[in-house]
């Protein structure tokens, strides 16, 4: 039975999803303010956090962040009020793995929840697949920017580079289907692992992040190439061995 944490100062919102997860099979934990949800969180075992940003003694963006530097890998889905587009920002930077705009219905948080399972799940078969074979070539360099997918690893001019997790898998989706026009919602639904319409600017927040940090110039980039009414499409020129 796999363990949610879900984390709301409204006790409406705490019972409702306390309620439909536990109809739908999960065990759940809750936490009412920051503090307790951050303790719970380095303490416990859980396969997913379900976080409200706006709470006492310390905020989910805090929670978050303490939780990243704790080396936590739980998937987070951070959720916020409308108007909050800054936080939502604020909140992936940080390294949360989704945000769910209130109001929202239990049965979306559902899907959301099993979307993001399944891509950590196919995530990890993978890693060990990786780490059992050699038989795929998982490096790759591109001029000035070399990538490490088994590793998690990417340079710069020879310099790390701080990828969150989502900006690393959207990079290594487009790494591994270069020179292809990728729309919105394919990439939504091969990164993400749901097809939703309306959070496509997602997507969008996610390449600009990318951007600013592996391109030397974002506003003319030179590996994410904007696709005009498509999509976008990376353009890393001939891969050259490390």
């Amino acid at each position: 039975m796999k363990k949610v944490l879900v984390v709301d100062d409204e006790a409406a919102i705490v019972t409702l999803l306390k309620y439909n997860l536990e109809k739908a099979g999960y065990q759940v934990e809750t936490a009412m303010d920051g503090a307790v949800a951050l303790k719970k969180g380095v303490t416990g075992t859980f396969d997913f956090i379900l976080l409200d940003l706006m709470l006492p003694q310390m905020d989910g963006l805090e929670v978050t962040r303490r939780l990243r530097q704790e080396k936590i890998k739980t998937p987070i889905m951070i959720l916020t009020a409308k108007g909050e587009e800054y936080d939502k920002v604020i909140g992936l930077e940080l390294g949360a793995d989704d945000y769910l705009t209130k109001p929202f219905s239990p049965r979306e948080v559902l899907a959301r929840i099993k979307a993001i399972g399944r891509r950590t799940d196919e995530a990890n078969h993978g890693r060990e697949k990786n780490a059992q074979s050699d038989d795929e070539d998982e490096r790759f360099n591109f001029d000035d920017i070399a990538v490490d997918l088994t590793n998690y690893m990417v340079e710069k001019n020879e310099k790390k580079i701080k990828l969150t997790p989502k900006e690393f898998e959207l990079l290594a989706y487009f790494i591994k289907r270069q020179h292809r026009v990728l729309s919105r919602e394919k990439l939504l639904n091969g990164v993400w692992g749901y097809d939703y319409v309306g959070q496509t600017r997602m997507v969008d927040m996610h390449v600009s992040h990318l951007r600013e940090k592996i391109e030397k110039d974002p506003k003319n980039p030179k590996y994410i190439e904007t696709v005009r009414g498509f999509g976008y499409r990376f353009e890393g020129g001939e891969n050259k061995n490390f």
